[in-house]
């Protein structure tokens, strides 16, 4: 049974029609159908324009041609790729199948007009709009199945977040998704910029161990307290470029942040810039939170009571285990033999208490070039903004190194990752032990290099480990095989951090169970 709701949008004007569409491309994301249908002149071509125009990167240019003879018109620089699609050409099913609609959704949301001339639906996610009217006046059918029913009710609630916060009126711009639920838009008002942060209460998955989720032993954030608190601790700790929060609803998962700007390290990496400075810089922000005595307990006036997570044996084990569950899978066709698993992770147990800080101190997690801002100008750190803090647990300082060095999704330079790593040992050995902060612990540190060289490999085998496993699972249950690309870079990953002594044992059980993770074809 289809489970969908219908309404009725009147649009008084073109500019009400291409601004209905703008609303709607916010919600884009790939796998996703609108079905435009309506006579021709009704308005969808209208809509369709002003819905991948939305969807256009800042300064880029382009067309939107009709598709009419070319069948299919993809954007594959749009924020979200999108597939407009007009089918009235067409006049059998074999024709429609010919042009492989199916494949298009694993990458693309698809713009369908003339969807009639489908003889079945092609996602269970489908936004049904049938257009009709005269002159500049539009009435629009909606009928909305699968998530876009949520997305719709979302909707709603966002704009009365934004009606009580004084953003009624601001324009609201489609900005970025990631893979998990977290959206987020740019809203403009009187010239100036802030971002809204939609990030609804994460649904706990099945238990995978002694009754328990993966994101609950992973100690992945649950909803968006998470990051409100930590952005707020690191600014009371202070000087670190963390997001501003001026308004938040923790019932609902939305809050208005600062907007730190768009200098990505991804984006200068892959765009060829220097990016010796950041880099350093970015060290330079690590080593000074490994020098500050930090609590993992904060209770604000303004945010309230919040105890960050420890990175703790349980979960670190519980990452490692994504390769044999969905790597070995992805390479044997098969599921791993018990013992192979059993050995595995008796392997991991014996390491693990080498990569233990004595007192454990913030760790981002994901302290890569996707979540660090180049803001040039501020002074000192403050030139790296913090994006995506929310899985922020206590642990290792070597994590967030070994994170933003070996980068799964673009190649940092051999050099600058080598004088990146220099750099911080030699900051951390001019200054080994903790130094007095605004939360501050009685406990100190001493910095050792050779044992923080060897919690560098260990938990950059165990990052690399984790993550073969994450994206060999987005590529079977997801649908999103884009991530496979990165696996020779992760792989390279592990099979350097193997080469270290400690993990001469993890080492040997990949060469004798799963080459393939370092890169060896059998």
């Amino acid at each position: 049974m289809t489970i969908s709701i219908t309404q009725t949008i009147v649009c008084s004007s073109q500019i009400e029609t291409e601004k209905f569409a703008r609303m709607l491309s916010l919600w884009s994301k790939p796998g996703l159908v609108i079905a435009l249908k309506g006579e021709l002149g009704s308005g969808k071509s209208t809509f369709a324009r002003a819905f991948i125009m939305a969807l256009a990167k800042p300064d880029d240019t382009f067309d939107v041609p009709s598709p009419s003879f070319s069948l299919v018109q993809l954007y594959d620089n749009t924020c979200v790729p999108v597939a407009h699609i007009d089918l009235y050409r067409l006049n059998t099913a074999q024709q429609v199948d010919e042009l492989g609609l199916g494949e298009l959704l694993t990458q693309y949301i698809l713009l369908v007009e003339w969807p009639e001339r489908m003889t079945e639906a092609l996602a269970t996610s489908t936004l049904i709009l049938n257009f009709s009217g005269s002159g500049e006046v539009r009435e629009i059918k909606m009928k909305a199945e699968g998530s876009w029913i949520g997305a719709l009710d979302r909707n709603e609630i966002i704009k009365s977040f934004l009606n009580l916060h004084n953003y009624g009126n601001a324009e609201r711009v489609f900005f970025e998704g990631d893979a998990s639920s977290r959206r987020y838009e740019k809203l403009l008002k009187d010239g100036k910029q802030v971002l809204l942060m939609d990030m609804p209460q994460r649904p706990d998955g099945p238990p995978v161990k002694n009754g328990r989720p993966y994101s609950q032993i992973a100690h992945l954030a649950e909803n968006i307290k998470s990051v409100i608190c930590v952005n707020g601790f690191l600014d009371v700790l202070g000087g670190y470029s963390t997001p501003k929060t001026s308004a938040f609803d923790y019932a609902n998962g939305l809050a208005i942040i600062e907007d730190l700007g768009n200098r990505v390290f991804g984006k200068m990496l892959l765009a060829g810039e220097d990016m010796t400075e950041p880099m350093l810089t970015a060290a330079e922000l690590l080593a000074d939170l490994g020098q500050r005595a930090q609590t993992d307990k904060m209770n604000f006036l303004l945010w309230g009571s919040y105890t960050i997570p420890p990175y703790d044996e349980e979960a670190l084990l519980i990452e490692t285990e994504l390769l044999p569950k969905w790597f070995w899978p992805y390479i044997n066709n098969t599921e791993p033999p018990d013992e192979v698993v059993s050995s595995f992770d008796m392997v991991w147990k014996k390491l693990l208490p080498l990569a233990k800080q004595k007192s454990p101190q913030i760790v981002m997690r994901d302290f890569h070039s996707p979540n660090l801002l180049w803001i040039p100008d501020r002074k000192g750190i403050l030139r790296v903004g913090l994006i995506d803090t929310q899985d922020a647990v206590m642990g290792h300082a070597a994590y967030d190194l070994v994170s933003m060095i070996q980068d799964a999704r673009v190649d940092i330079p051999e050099k600058l990752a080598q004088q990146t790593f220099e750099h911080y040992i030699a900051l951390r050995k001019a200054n080994p032990n903790f130094t007095t902060g605004t939360l501050a612990i009685a406990n100190k540190d001493d910095f050792s290099e050779t044992k923080f060289r060897t919690a560098y490999a260990i938990l950059g085998a165990q990052r690399a480990t984790k993550i073969l496993g994450i994206f060999a699972r987005l590529n079977k249950r997801d649908g999103k095989p884009a991530y496979l690309k990165h696996m020779p870079r992760v792989s390279r990953y592990l099979a350097d951090n193997l080469e270290h002594p400690a993990l001469a044992e993890l080492k040997q059980w990949y060469l004798n169970h799963l080459p393939e993770a370092l890169g060896v074809r059998q």
